[in-house]
């Protein structure tokens, strides 16, 4: 008798693909962990007033607790990525949300401003793994043809996080102070025990672990550290990188804040040449350069509209409020359309096409003055359109790595490429100076946003990559009969799924 795929247990079907019982609990266990790690995000931006007061620290000190997790993120994704690769993805996603939950509870028991900052760089850590970590397990445990929906609703998490921290900041930080926020933030290491115990290990990795012939497990970082003198070089390289990072983002480095960026920058351009190899330098630093510009179009809107909408328009904090609602509901939303357009017109053509769609409405946006409904319906629609898409980030950035790599070469590219949402706040800023805000948040919007569909819509990073590795496939995430799915925890890896076709970026 034939087993039909329809006739298995714990399979629901769609059309020719299916996605089983333990691939929803993937998702889901990835998904609760995105949710918390943005609410444990945008949670110091909620209540550092309240910590500037109590600790009494000046506001550019009071600010750098927010660009504390920038200065470990690239450390993070990269260390946190490389024991993905060598030990599975399960075992990362289950140490990053154990990080950034206990660095998020321990800020609950600050005393000073330092003792916070340390906690902040520990979170930084742990949101970096995080982001690698899940997106790689949740890719390669699910159907080949639906991983631009399962990215997007991944995604979907972090902007569901923030909306969460900002309606729980009313009812909490009023009535019981805000280290009650922080210790709430321990909730995810629940995820992580069920995570180890219930969960299976990703299809795609474990295939590729049976498949290697001598029997050892990756190791990204090998090319860091063959040699002594290499070692040693590279060991002094990053501690060069976290310093300079460091200076650039506290009050230490005022005033010599362009030259130590360059250093920051020099050496992380430095890694990327060395551990994309001769044939993935050029590859690494133009992925690196694409979410860089990605974060510069997106964070200035993410991080002063809040200051827009009270100074430029005079909104009450209520109304303020049903704003950030809009704009964070818009992301959410878009997140989920992103993946669905994704797998309809392939990657990198949803991407393209969907922030072009997106630049009809920045400027609408802060033409808007008088009407709230109308402001909130253009914001839902320029977040759903132009931060949304960012939902297929992750599968546009995983399909350039094989996955013996992946993981680690996924944090480090997007990480390093995240610290323009450090510096995007402060462009606005700059640009302000000489015009009103909203006009300089509508033309930095749109400036970058044209450069990143340039960037994604033009095929760059491939493009530079194949100068060198004239071999590199499209797309690393399409297997070579087709389809993946998720084994079972201890089970032997078999073949991939079938009626998967390729989804080229």
């Amino acid at each position: 008798m034939t087993t039909r795929p329809w006739d298995i247990p714990g399979r629901i079907r769609s059309g020719r693909l299916e996605v089983t019982g333990s691939q929803w609990k993937a998702m889901f266990a990835a998904w609760i962990g995105y949710l918390l790690d943005g609410f444990d995000f945008v949670l110091i931006t909620l209540v550092l007033t309240e910590i500037a007061g109590e600790f009494h620290l000046r506001t550019a000190t009071a600010a750098s607790l927010i660009s504390g997790a920038f200065i470990t993120r690239w450390l993070g994704g990269a260390a946190l990525g490389a024991m993905g690769d060598r030990y599975g993805r399960r075992a990362a996603m289950i140490t990053s949300i154990l990080l950034y939950s206990l660095g998020t509870f321990t800020c609950g028991f600050a005393w000073d401003y330092t003792s916070l900052f340390v906690a902040r760089l520990v979170i930084g850590l742990g949101m970096a793994g995080e982001y690698s970590a899940g997106a790689t397990y949740v890719l390669e445990s699910w159907p080949t043809r639906w991983r631009n929906r399962a990215s997007g609703f991944l995604i979907s998490g972090y902007a569901g996080g923030t909306v969460l921290a900002a309606e729980l900041y009313k009812w909490v930080v009023p009535a019981w102070g805000w280290r009650w926020m922080f210790w709430i933030g321990v909730l995810p290491v629940l995820v992580a025990v069920w995570v180890r115990r219930s969960l299976p290990e990703a299809g795609d990795w474990q295939r590729q672990i049976a498949a290697r012939a001598d029997g050892e497990r990756p190791n990204p970082f090998r090319p860091l550290f063959t040699g002594r003198l290499r070692g040693w070089g590279n060991t002094a390289l990053a501690a060069t990188a976290s310093v300079a990072l460091f200076c650039v983002f506290t009050p230490v480095g005022a005033g010599d804040v362009p030259w130590l960026s360059g250093v920051a920058a020099l050496c992380l351009i430095a890694f990327a040449v060395q551990l994309g190899g001769r044939r993935g330098g050029l590859l690494y630093v133009s992925l690196m350069a694409t979410v860089f510009c990605a974060f510069l179009y997106s964070w200035p809107i993410q991080a002063l509209l809040p200051t827009y909408l009270k100074t430029d328009l005079g909104y009450a904090p209520a109304q303020v409020t049903d704003v950030m609602f809009y704009a964070g509901f818009g992301t959410m939303a878009g997140c989920w359309l992103a993946g669905f357009a994704g797998d309809l017109l392939g990657t990198r053509r949803a991407y393209a096409y969907t922030l072009l769609a997106s630049l009809a409405f920045v400027f609408p946006v802060f033409a808007v003055r008088d009407s709230l409904p109308a402001l909130g319906v253009l914001i839902f629609v320029l977040l759903a359109l132009g931060q949304g898409i960012s939902g297929i980030l992750p599968k546009y950035l995983a399909g350039h790595f094989p996955t013996a790599t992946r993981a680690a070469s996924l944090g480090f590219v997007y990480n390093v490429g995240a610290l323009g949402g450090a510096v995007a706040p402060v462009l606005g800023a700059r640009l302000a100076e000489g015009m009103p805000l909203g006009r300089a948040l509508a033309v930095l919007t749109f400036g970058l946003t044209l450069i990143v569909i340039l960037l994604v819509g033009g095929n760059v990073p491939q493009r530079l990559g194949r100068l060198a590795d004239r071999q590199a496939p499209d797309d690393h995430l399409v297997p070579e009969p087709g389809g993946a799915g998720t084994l079972p925890a201890g089970a032997a890896p078999g073949p991939a799924s079938r009626g998967a076709a390729p989804d080229v970026p």
